[in-house]
């Protein structure tokens, strides 16, 4: 059972995604939370699985608040799924921070329930404007805080590139693991330790990445919704 904890500052959407998400057998809603801090405060009581979060009210410090739910000092951190303005095509600063990907306003219930499903299981919603993002911070020549991308990638071996590389690319575990004829397990270890030797936090982040260091080209990008 994946638990989620419901963060939006709009008490009809509060209702409505309960109602959605707690008719799947598969989703309970742990918890509710009107804003950043209350999400922030509940979820390290409550410890949900995913954090379901409005990144469009305007008085909340969206980063801020990923940031902190995503960097605990137990190390047990949620997933954070981020609903987004329809013309949001620029999360970046959210993302990085520690994101799991966002939703837009415009989504369906059908494409919420599988996002927060994605995430839950640790992989990444790879959406279009969640690509345009890296791609834009790519040619703006943005750089990465306190680090070199490039000698980074140098710790990785061809394998782990090859994973990496499929993971920008918005595939799923189970799919890397068909396309390089390995067991699935065998790619999560190697997620694992791309995560630890690029000092990621989480998929989103090596996504960002993967980008900036040039092993996956703006060219080579495949969306996935």
């Amino acid at each position: 059972m994946t638990s989620v904890l419901i963060a939006t500052g709009q008490s009809l959407q509060r209702v409505g995604l309960r109602m959605l998400l707690e008719a799947q057998p598969d989703l309970t809603v742990v918890g509710e939370a009107a804003h950043g801090p209350e999400a922030v405060r509940l979820s390290a009581l409550l410890r949900p699985d995913v954090v379901l979060l409005d990144g469009r009210t305007p008085d909340t410090d969206t980063v801020e608040t990923v940031r902190r739910l995503t960097r605990t000092p137990d190390g047990h951190a949620p997933h954070v799924l981020l609903l987004t303005a329809a013309d949001d095509t620029h999360p970046y600063a959210a993302l990085r921070s520690g994101a799991a990907g966002h939703l837009p306003e415009g989504a369906t219930a059908e494409e919420l329930i599988a996002a927060v499903r994605v995430v839950a299981a640790g992989d990444v919603v790879v959406s279009p404007g969640l690509t345009r993002a890296l791609i834009d911070a790519v040619r703006s020549g943005r750089a990465v805080e306190n680090s070199v991308p490039g000698s980074r990638l140098g710790a990785l071996t061809g394998r782990e590139r090859d994973v990496l590389t499929a993971v920008a690319s918005g595939h799923s575990n189970a799919e890397i693991a068909d396309r390089l004829c390995i067991a699935p397990t065998t790619v999560k270890s190697h997620v694992s330790n791309i995560l630890t030797k690029i000092g990621a936090r989480g998929r989103v982040q090596a996504v960002a990445f993967a980008y900036e260091s040039g092993l996956v080209r703006p060219t080579q990008h495949v969306l996935h919704a």
